[in-house]
């Protein structure tokens, strides 16, 4: 099945105080799509309006800057973040529920260790 994929900056988008996402007066189900400068840097999964699916975000020369999933409109499983020079800074694992932060780590551009933190029992 192939999702229904919009532009952020398209004028049928709008967004309620809940943060709930609308296209043309509809809680939107499918991919929105952001683009600066001609580039690829947003694509966001929704269901109902929510983000529910996977996240990921672009730097403007079209590396990753960042990744994860989303149910319900919280983050759920792991999510990394990279720094520009495409280097991991960052790695973060939720509950299942995405009600919980279960560990994370952070690196320095040079990929050195410079945080890391897990919950008792993780």
């Amino acid at each position: 099945m192939t999702l229904q994929r919009i532009d952020i900056d398209d004028p049928e988008v709008e967004m309620d105080a809940a943060q709930t996402f609308f296209y043309a007066g509809v809680p939107f189900t499918g991919e929105v799509v952001e683009y600066q400068r001609g580039a690829l840097v947003s694509l966001i999964t929704y269901k109902d309006g929510v983000e529910d699916g996977p996240v990921k975000e672009w730097h403007t020369d079209g590396t990753l800057n960042s990744e994860g999933t989303m149910r319900g409109g919280f983050p759920v499983g792991e999510s990394k973040k990279w720094h520009s020079n495409g280097t991991l800074a960052a790695r973060m694992v939720m509950s299942a529920d995405g009600l919980r932060q279960l560990a994370r780590a952070e690196w320095d551009e040079e990929g050195n260790l410079i945080k890391e933190w897990h919950a008792e029992g993780a």
